[in-house]
């Protein structure tokens, strides 16, 4: 009874986030960079990703601290935060964590696309002619219940709850076509 209740203690700290399992976990523990430009509400990184909020820049120092129920106790930038996973539900935690924190800065790749990509990344934008990985930087994977592959031609995105987006491919996977509602696009779409 008293290890039940030092568990329960112990759930919350004023540094944040703690995840306490009565077994060791197992599960690997990826540490390096953000893959790409997260946004956030409070210490809450969604899998949805909304475009509206908050961002944090891809190649941000991270690593994941632990795991819990559709979400992943993470440090980002000596910050404690979550990702929950709160639409994708059938994706494991152990994949949904080492797509967004990878051990390579992204920022190596990026300097070495042209500047008008560079900037559109940095902005959480895209534009037409950009590759899937360039998409990815600059505003995330899709999430896996709308977008069940990365080879579909079609991935959708929100910005908000309401404000979804979608990315068209062309045959030689490149942007296409950016779809949404004026609103949408003139926060979305990359101006030069």
């Amino acid at each position: 009874m008293l290890f039940a209740l030092a568990l329960l203690a112990g759930c919350q700290t004023s540094t944040g986030p703690t995840i306490l399992a009565s077994t060791p976990d197992e599960r690997p523990l990826p540490s390096g960079y953000t893959c790409c430009n997260l946004h956030y509400e409070k210490d809450w990184i969604s899998d949805s990703n909304y475009g509206g909020l908050p961002m944090i820049e891809l190649g941000t120092p991270a690593k994941v601290k632990g795991y819990g129920r559709y979400r992943v106790t993470t440090e980002i930038d000596g910050r404690p935060m979550w990702l929950g996973l709160d639409y994708g539900r059938d994706e494991p935690l152990e994949r949904f964590a080492a797509k967004l924190i990878v051990p390579d800065d992204p920022k190596r790749k990026l300097a070495a696309y042209p500047a008008a990509v560079q900037r559109a990344i940095k902005a959480g934008q895209l534009s037409v002619g950009m590759t899937k990985e360039q998409v990815i930087m600059s505003v995330g994977y899709p999430l896996t219940s709308e977008t069940s592959s990365l080879n579909l031609p079609i991935w959708r995105y929100w910005l908000g709850s309401f404000d979804e987006y979608q990315v068209a491919w062309d045959a030689n996977d490149r942007v296409r076509e950016i779809i949404g509602s004026a609103t949408v696009l003139s926060r979305i779409v990359y101006k030069p």
